[in-house]
């Protein structure tokens, strides 16, 4: 399903990339994950090395420049065969976002070459057991010590908490919502450990667990931003890239669903005839096609928007928002179209049902997004963070589409041109 009037050239030679590689590498390797349910290492890794990760970094710091619509492609493209796949690589986006936004130029020449080549995997860490998705009651803290900070406290449901090099986490530094800050913290660090895993019902091979800080001592050169910015750092994170990336996700899952679906469709015959040919069966494949042109068009739409730098928090939530629900709904109606058969791992449809479901909550649920809309139309949603941060959100696409003008100039200047016969 091409989307010509987003896509060009250079998107669709990157999908055609990262398809190939799904295709080939990650999709032997599914059965056995499911099976296993344990931290798929190698094939993240594997994608890492890839530089799929440096996808948003500009090219100076080794990245591929190519933006957010780039980074929904990529991350589609592997949740289209493994949903816990695609979530490793958006999780770990998220981990770049803090380093470009909130970094010193220090701290952008350190981490975000490592990040590019897939040297070093970034995650993102907030979230608490006590405090849940509510920012400001977290209770972890983080004490100066002369240059140094002394950090405790635990994080859980951590993207990539795992197989993660470098965590961005958020501690309480003071009171209220000027109390918080940012660090990075090397998973090498004394007094740091990882957790438990949880009990995941879907996206297996991904690791969504838990951080473990007991004076875990940290440089203050490990600081992200000034002290007190660090719920800028998670409110930004989470509007620019959490939501689009976690619809990239969902996205990818609702375009394995059709696949699936329209081909049994064509292989099932009843009464005579394939499934495909019965009214009842075509109107619910033309309700699937229509959801998933409608979540593709929100996530594409958004990912263009936020690569040129324009206001587009509402359009971020409502990306996340479609393609969730949409992915969701259409799980269950493959469910009625395959019956028991449905039920059935070899058919797949539970195992999208699953990763679609496990998509849900984190960057907040369907209602926070509605919440934050309802906000959106009624003029009192706060800070736009599309807008705060556009320089740097759009700083990949500028860069790349500044290479293309002075490539065009240098072939302009080349022409040889040849007057016309008098």
């Amino acid at each position: 399903m091409a989307m010509d009037y987003f896509t060009d050239e250079r998107h669709e030679s990157l999908r055609a990339e990262v398809r190939e590689f799904a295709e080939k590498e990650v999709r032997p390797q599914v059965a056995r994950m499911e099976a296993d349910r344990e931290v798929e290492f190698e094939l993240s890794r594997e994608i890492a090395r890839r530089g799929w990760i440096g996808v948003t970094i500009p090219k100076e710091f080794g990245g591929l420049g190519l933006g957010h619509l780039a980074k929904t492609i990529i991350v589609e493209e592997l949740a289209r065969v493994s949903g816990a796949m695609g979530a490793m690589a958006q999780a770990s986006q998220l981990g770049v976002a803090k380093v470009i936004h909130f970094g010193s130029n220090a701290q952008r020449r350190k981490w975000l070459p490592k990040f590019a080549s897939g040297e070093s995997l970034p995650t993102i860490a907030v979230t608490e057991p006590e405090s849940g998705g509510h920012v400001l009651g977290m209770a972890g803290t983080a004490r100066r010590e002369g240059n140094q900070y002394v950090l405790n406290g635990r994080k859980w449901f951590v993207g990539n908490s795992h197989i993660g090099d470098v965590h961005g986490v958020v501690f309480r530094t003071g009171q209220g919502s000027g109390g918080l800050s940012a660090f990075l913290v090397e998973s090498d660090r004394p007094g740091f450990r990882t957790g438990t895993l949880g009990t995941q019902g879907g996206l297996h091979g991904f690791s969504f667990g838990e951080l473990v800080f007991e004076d875990c001592r940290i440089p203050v050169g490990n600081r992200l931003g000034v002290e007190g910015q660090g719920l800028d750092v998670a409110y930004s994170s989470s509007t620019l890239y959490g939501r689009l990336n976690l619809g990239a996700v969902a996205l990818g899952i609702h375009v394995a669903i059709v696949e699936d679906v329209v081909r049994y469709a064509e292989e099932r015959v009843l009464y005579g005839k394939p499934l495909n040919q019965l009214n009842s069966v075509a109107l619910k494949l033309g309700e699937l096609q229509s959801k998933l042109m409608t979540a593709k068009l929100a996530a594409y739409h958004a990912s263009h928007l936020l690569d040129h730098g324009k206001p587009c928090d509402a359009e971020l939530m409502n990306a996340k928002l479609i393609n969730t629900e949409y992915a969701m709904d259409s799980a269950r109606s493959a469910m009625e179209i395959l019956a028991a058969r449905g039920t059935q791992e070899e058919f797949n449809i539970i195992r999208y049902l699953r990763d679609a479901t496990h998509i849900y909550a984190p960057a907040g649920t369907s209602d926070v997004q509605r919440l934050r809309l309802g906000q959106v139309a009624s003029g009192t949603y706060g800070k736009q963070w599309s807008a705060e941060l556009s320089d740097l959100a759009s700083w990949a696409w500028t860069e790349l589409n500044q290479l293309e003008a002075k490539r065009k100039d240098e072939r302009a200047a080349r022409v040889v041109r040849i007057p016309l016969a008098s």
